[in-house]
């Protein structure tokens, strides 16, 4: 397969590996991106393999809250414009509204009605009156005792970039106080999953085979190589539990208190954490780059 300037590009804006470090990883994958991200972590090459920090679409996640119940939604524009404009805006708090009283699925929020129509016929009108293409793209519930919100780079009450749900049970009062550092503790890192029994197991699975492969590379060209026995019982299990504790959100060390983990300020305030949900506007969507000038002249129908 050909390796094109593209793809380099790509996967050293995904992982920060060198220029020929990607094209070399690109070529032994056979442009393969994953395999490529593996290949360049396993050469101990690229810092990350966090595919969703390429935010790659505009619009906002809006969020809506009652007793019990929240849900985030993601509407998406073409231009970061859109996402400024108070008519945009109406529209994903209406939609939210919607989708916390009747919303399981996206498609079951479309068919809902909406002022006297279908949500789906309300963004219709929306893209035409507007002039963009807006896709309804996610939706997540989330149920719990309590519920708690958070809105990071907001563009108004309720929306922005990223949207993030905490359910958590236990005193409401308290929920709710540590329920919103939690929640913002979210924003910032991006857990995959709450612990280590709700994490996607073929990710588990993945990321065993790049440590257990790094480890045998490095011990192999080490100046004084450790018994393999080592290897497997103390050296790949470590990496692995650190890994978990970086990515399951109660094994996380606390933003705001880095000398305990998530779970340990649940705990110390009185309350559990029960589920959460995250979302980002633009995740895992490809978006053809633009300049800022060729941007403008789209707006304007130039």
């Amino acid at each position: 397969m050909a390796i094109t300037a593209a793809m380099v590009k790509e996967l050293r804006d995904t992982t920060g590996a060198g220029m020929m470090d990607a094209k070399k990883a690109l070529t032994e994958t056979d442009g393969n991106m994953e395999a490529a991200i593996d290949w360049l972590r396993t050469k101990g090459l690229a810092k990350a393999a966090k595919k969703a920090d390429r935010v790659a679409a505009e619009g906002l996640v809006g969020v809506a809250v009652s007793t019990g119940r929240g849900v985030a939604i993601e509407i998406n524009s073409e231009t970061d414009f859109v996402a400024k404009n108070d008519d945009f805006q109406a529209l994903v708090r209406d939609v939210a509204k919607v989708a916390l009283e009747t919303g399981e699925s996206v498609e079951v929020v479309k068919a809902a009605a909406l002022n006297g129509k279908t949500v789906d016929e309300v963004i219709g009108e929306a893209i035409a009156r507007i002039g963009e293409n807006m896709t309804f793209r996610r939706l997540h519930v989330l149920e719990g005792d309590t519920i708690v919100s958070y809105v990071h780079n907001a563009a108004a009450p309720e929306m922005g970039k990223i949207g993030v749900l905490v359910a958590l049970k236990g005193d409401a009062a308290k929920a709710a106080e540590v329920g919103k550092q939690i929640a913002m503790h979210i924003a910032a890192t991006a857990p995959m999953a709450l612990d280590e029994s709700s994490l996607d197991q073929d990710v588990v699975a993945r990321e065993l085979k790049v440590q257990t492969e790094k480890a045998l590379e490095e011990n192999a060209t080490a100046a004084k190589p450790k018994p393999e026995q080592v290897i497997h019982n103390n050296i790949i299990p470590g990496r692995m539990k650190k890994f978990l504790e970086e990515v399951t959100l109660l094994n996380q060390k606390f933003v705001i208190n880095p000398d305990i983990t998530v779970a340990q300020a649940a705990t110390e305030a009185g309350v559990e954490i029960t589920g959460f949900a995250r979302l980002a506007v633009g995740e895992g969507v490809e978006k053809k780059e633009e300049d800022f000038a060729a941007e403008v002249a789209k707006m304007a129908g130039v």
